[in-house]
């Protein structure tokens, strides 16, 4: 038995409610469960009881068993001064409030059908699944039920993202040009070099990216001497040469200091996804887009952003991945991939967070945005596809990431749409 099974059967009163009575006898009549609360508090507001003749309007709290409101220290807590019933699984203790009297208590245990048991037993039989505990009947949910739910679980994994944004805002003093740089750098850097990248976006302020941007090879240098890529003595480029002094000397003149900064890796990297690449893009960005912030800020569809982000590495990288080893030409431009990455985990979570600090509601536009990108293609997203869900947009497959990582694989199937759903249909 668990507690969320406990506030299943009391929201969507799956119990048997004729004749219900308290453990003291009195007769229990639920005219209103309340209002689901998530947050601190007692698990349901407002809810209407008729107890005995008396009518009560308050709040209710669940615990598996009754002795959970003294473990859990609510005897100490004027937020639950308020509780008119105390719904639990197992009576084991008489409960007071701080004026000593008896807080009513409903034990559902004898009330609570057998086939309501029998059907969560069933959604977390391990023996019937081998991804998730829904998947023989996920088919079965309505369209429009998962849908919705989708949208939701989108927003909720875009405000988990969000959570640096605001940690950033608060160390640059709500600077957001700064917030926009240090987050686009970190993702720049993708899985593996992310962390160094952010090492780099904290050690250097962008207050000295503004002074270099407009200097191509005062900001790609900056980049690469930070990062400890121009350490090797024994390489005898002429650009490497040249990056090198004016690392030197912009580092003793701006007083400069690496040693926060995290050294990228090459190994296990795709030629166009090294560090050299993409920090040569990264300082092209900035050259070639003075107010960035405030076009991005700006900018209400996917094909403004793919303009903003319509750059390439400095020409030296057309034929180079690293120092002074000749490759194939090409030109080293960010690909629309990429680019649905960085809209996706940078410009999306600080536009979103941004409207939010201004008190505006920018939900529309940013799914118009994210719904305009492909979906994303990983094990996760193609595990539910075979389950029959529709994964068109990127959109989509944030969702069904969100969906994964914080409820399927925690059990919170009675918080989930699609469990409640299921839950409901089988009972």
């Amino acid at each position: 038995m668990r507690e969320d099974l406990l506030h299943f059967i009391w929201k969507y009163k799956r119990l048997q409610l004729d004749d219900l009575s308290s453990t003291q006898n009195e007769l229990i009549e639920v005219l209103e469960v309340g209002e689901h609360n998530h947050y601190a508090g007692p698990d349901f507001f407002n809810a209407k009881i008729k107890i005995g003749s008396q009518l009560w309007a308050g709040n209710v709290e669940i615990h598996l068993n009754s002795s959970d409101w003294y473990a859990h220290h609510h005897e100490q807590d004027s937020n639950y001064d308020n509780v008119i019933l105390h719904v639990v699984w197992n009576d084991d203790a008489t409960i007071y409030r701080k004026d000593n009297s008896e807080i009513p208590t409903l034990e559902l245990l004898q009330y609570v059908p057998k086939k309501v048991l029998n059907s969560y037993q069933k959604l977390f039989d391990k023996d019937n699944h081998k991804f998730i505990n829904c998947e023989n009947d996920m088919a079965a949910v309505e369209g429009f039920v998962v849908n919705n739910w989708l949208e939701r679980l989108y927003f909720e994994r875009l405000m988990q993202k969000t959570v640096v944004v605001n940690e950033l805002l608060k160390t640059s003093k709500n600077d957001w040009e700064s917030v926009l740089y240090t987050l686009l750098l970190k993702n720049f850097g993708l899985k593996i070099n992310g962390e160094s990248f952010l090492s780099l976006g904290k050690s250097l302020d962008y207050s000295v990216v503004r002074k270099f941007r407009k200097d191509p090879l005062q900001l790609e240098s900056t980049l690469f001497g930070m990062t400890g890529i121009l350490e090797d003595v024994s390489c005898v480029d002429s650009y490497y040469l040249s990056m090198k002094k004016e690392y030197h000397y912009l580092k003793h003149k701006f007083n400069l200091d690496e040693t926060g900064v995290l050294t990228p890796g090459f190994f296990k990297l795709r030629p166009s996804n090294f560090p050299t690449i993409r920090l040569s893009q990264f300082s092209n960005l900035y050259n070639k887009n003075t107010n960035l912030f405030h076009k991005i800020i700006g900018a209400t569809t996917k094909a403004e952003l793919y303009e903003i982000f319509e750059i390439s590495a400095s020409s030296y990288w057309d034929n180079h991945f690293t120092f002074g080893k000749v490759s194939k030409r090409s030109t080293k431009k960010l690909t629309k991939q990429f680019i649905d990455l960085l809209i996706i985990n940078t410009i999306l979570p600080i536009k979103f967070y941004h409207a939010k600090h201004l008190g505006k509601d920018s939900n529309e536009t940013l799914l118009s945005i994210v719904n305009s990108l492909r979906g994303e293609d990983n094990s996760v997203s193609n595990r539910f596809a075979d389950l029959g869900i529709s994964i068109k947009t990127a959109g989509d497959s944030q969702a069904i990431l969100q969906l994964y990582n914080e409820y399927c694989t925690k059990n919170k199937c009675l918080q989930c749409a699609i469990g409640s759903s299921l839950l409901n249909r089988n009972i």
